[in-house]
């Protein structure tokens, strides 16, 4: 099934700040990923935003507080008007996160990640299931930075990754970005981590830059990509059958300029792999 999906190129996340300069630039961005809860419950002028967006490109919808994680289970009023979204939009896929953002009913405010464990996997696979009942547009699943390692692991992260995208028939959108932000905060192996990957479940990427804090990695979306996540970028597009790439800008927003630049960029390494013109 993934292998069907449609090769979309380079794409922008959609931020409202930088609307216009999109629209100037249009021929520099082949799609746009929007962030799925800024266009639940839709003012008027939100969701002429969206048609507006979705007239000219094609848009990705990318979630943040389904809570796939969750043992308790999904909010399911939240999974209907996050299926009325995408299917008004019918994508060619939409994506979520490997973690859980709400506990005990409680929506604690961030990705927290989930432990490498069978149970853990188990509950993965039965709430994107229960999702699937609403959506039946393909589901990617993105890897998330983490600042502490759970206890109790029974895999690595790269295994755990790989059993939930094969048990669930997910694809996986991999945040190569996260995936160089984990490994200089807990000190692992890049290329082992990707060797262990799936990679024919691979359909898009996230990249960006973030900051240092007391000499640790916070992936802030705030910063230009660096060179150490233009290399991985390019050794993942060499090898995986990568069908889009995502710039994720979301605070320190240079100009337009320097967001197209690093497109460009993009596009280079796609082209030098022959994933798209």
């Amino acid at each position: 099934m993934l292998s069907h999906l449609p090769t979309l190129g380079v794409g922008l996340g959609f931020r409202e700040p930088f609307k216009s300069d999109l629209f100037l630039h249009r021929q520099q961005v082949d799609f746009l990923e929007i962030v799925a809860e800024h266009y639940l419950d839709a003012t008027s002028q939100k969701q002429q935003e969206l048609e507006l967006l979705a007239a000219h490109f094609p848009i990705i919808p990318h979630a943040i507080n389904l809570s796939l994680g969750s043992a308790e289970g999904l909010d399911t009023d939240y999974v209907r008007k996050l299926a009325a979204l995408i299917n008004q939009l019918n994508p060619p896929w939409w994506s979520e996160h490997i973690c859980f953002t709400k506990a005990g009913k409680v929506d604690i405010g961030h990705l927290s990640p989930l432990p490498y464990t069978y149970e853990a996997v188990d509950v993965l696979c039965r709430n994107i299931a229960q999702v699937r009942r609403f959506v039946d547009v393909p589901l990617i699943l993105e890897n998330i930075t983490y600042m502490v390692t759970l206890p109790g692991a029974q895999m690595t992260e790269a295994q755990f990754l790989t059993e939930v995208v094969e048990r669930s028939d997910c694809g996986l959108l991999l945040d190569v970005t996260n995936i160089y932000t984990n490994a200089v905060n807990h000190n692992y192996d890049i290329q082992a981590f990707v060797k262990e990957l799936p990679w024919e479940r691979v359909v898009q990427l996230h990249f960006v830059g973030g900051h240092w804090h007391d000499g640790i990695l916070i992936d802030s979306h705030s910063q230009s990509t660096p060179v150490e996540v233009w290399k991985l970028m390019d050794e993942v597009v060499a090898k995986m059958p990568v069908k889009g790439v995502v710039l994720e800008r979301d605070e320190n927003l240079p100009t337009f300029a320097e967001l197209t630049a690093e497109l460009q960029h993009a596009r280079e390494i796609g082209r030098s792999h022959q994933r798209w013109d």
